[in-house]
């Protein structure tokens, strides 16, 4: 149900907001001008090639380090002004896991309960709600230098949410990971952001941006090169096409002649028409058809895919898929 802000046209709250971001390293111009508008309760996807500056906008949303120009607020907060304000709603969990291996998953999680100055009931009570909803309560009393990789990435997301963050960043989380555990920690991202937290992503894997995301930016050359959801990023790109196919020879002729000057496969009975899949662009064909009493046996549409985009605006080769690995 939309809020008021929502049901009056007005934009729903900004959890994270950048105007104009720039940093530098000696000659070397990382971040050109980066505008950011996250709205509370929601995933936004950084991608971008090796190099393209992901984890440096991570680093500065969460006052790792300091923009050299433009400004930002985090959870309300000035990133400049009000740093302690900032990290007292977010919680990172970078590229390189923050569990020690030399202690238990349990105790990995009393040492965060520490840091966030709880009660050691308090944090009792904290670690053990974690620990079962990340599914580690069976590990707990084990060293974390044996878990899996998923295993370990579980509990460093468990860590960051000893302090009930409001938002969260998650720089590349699934790095590494083999396709089933890469799988529960989406869905326990979408149980995040269905709870109210917002999740701010950077990735290389494309699937993991189109299955989560709700707006997606492309980082190139430090700039926003584009920013949408999935769907009106896979419109920016050409070579969408609706399918039809039929049955019938004279039926498929009738179709052809309705819609004019199409691309045809006369062997398969397919016609591919040119198009972004919209409501709209179906809308038309279909009118076409029923003016001219032609119902095709099967309609599929085609849009390019995230991969065709992150090439299309980078002028770079899609990022490596993930490989499967053993859990």
């Amino acid at each position: 149900m939309p809020t008021s802000n929502q049901a009056a046209g007005h934009p729903p709250p900004a959890a994270v907001s950048a105007v104009g971001l720039r940093k530098t390293y000696d000659d070397h111009t990382v971040l050109d001008g980066i505008d950011l508008h996250i709205p509370a309760g929601s995933v936004f996807a950084l991608l971008g090639p090796n190099g393209a500056g992901k984890t440096t906008v991570v680093k500065i949303l969460s006052t790792l380090i300091t923009a050299d120009g433009g400004q930002a607020r985090v959870a309300g907060h000035d990133i400049a002004t009000s740093p302690d304000g900032v990290r007292a709603a977010i919680g990172v969990t970078g590229q390189f896991s923050a569990v020690d291996g030399l202690i238990t998953g349990e105790e990995n999680m009393l040492l965060m309960a520490d840091l966030q100055h709880l009660s050691k009931r308090e944090g009792r009570r904290v670690a053990a709600e974690l620990l079962e909803r990340f599914g580690l309560t069976d590990a707990a009393k084990k060293p974390a230098q044996s878990y899996s990789g998923g295993m370990k990435r579980r509990l460093d997301i468990a860590m960051t949410l000893v302090g009930e963050p409001r938002i969260i960043f998650l720089d590349e989380p699934t790095t590494g990971l083999d396709p089933r555990s890469r799988r529960t920690l989406w869905q326990i991202i979408r149980d995040l952001v269905a709870g109210g937290t917002t999740v701010f992503l950077t990735t290389q894997y494309l699937e993991e941006a189109d299955q989560l995301a709700d707006r997606i930016a492309v980082l190139h050359d430090g700039r926003i090169a584009a920013e949408g959801s999935a769907e009106e990023l896979k419109r920016l790109i050409p070579g969408g096409h609706v399918r039809l196919r039929f049955s019938d020879p004279a039926t498929y002729r009738r179709a052809a002649a309705a819609l004019h000057d199409v691309p045809r496969d006369e062997d398969a009975l397919v016609l591919r028409i040119p198009g972004d899949g919209s409501q709209r662009a179906l809308r038309a064909i279909l009118g076409r058809l029923d003016a001219a009493s032609v119902e095709a046996d099967e309609l599929t549409v085609h849009t390019p895919d995230l991969d065709d985009v992150f090439f299309a605006l980078t002028g770079t080769t899609v990022p490596n898929r993930p490989e499967e690995t053993t859990p």
